[in-house]
């Protein structure tokens, strides 16, 4: 599991994308703070990870990162911590376009292109 302080490559990505799912890396996005962390086999660890930081539940979002697309089409918007009812998300899709937006910019500003 790794924050991405600064950036990424995508190469670093696609390595880490071969060793655990093949093509994608699984992500969190705090949309408050702005932190994405990468390379685990769970949302929830990660999750969990950004919490004992500081990070409020209701900020934390999981994608998935397909390094090998370009794009929107690079990111997957499903997980299972994104079910909540309680915020008005009842799948594991995101469905707020604002939230999506939010984490289309954190990702792209932490990705080398």
């Amino acid at each position: 599991m790794k924050i991405v302080e600064q950036k990424i490559s995508k190469k670093e990505l696609q390595e880490m994308a071969s060793k655990m799912f093949g093509n994608l890396v699984k992500a969190v996005v705090d949309v408050e703070r702005g932190d994405l962390v990468v390379d685990a086999e769970l949302h929830s660890d990660q999750e969990a990870y950004l919490l004992d930081l500081g990070a409020k539940q209701e900020n934390l979002w999981g994608i998935n990162i397909y390094p090998e697309l370009t794009g929107e089409e690079s990111i997957e918007f499903d997980s299972m911590i994104n079910l909540r009812p309680s915020q008005g998300n009842n799948s594991g899709d995101i469905e707020d376009e604002e939230i999506k937006k939010r984490i289309l910019d954190i990702v792209n500003s932490k990705i080398i292109k």
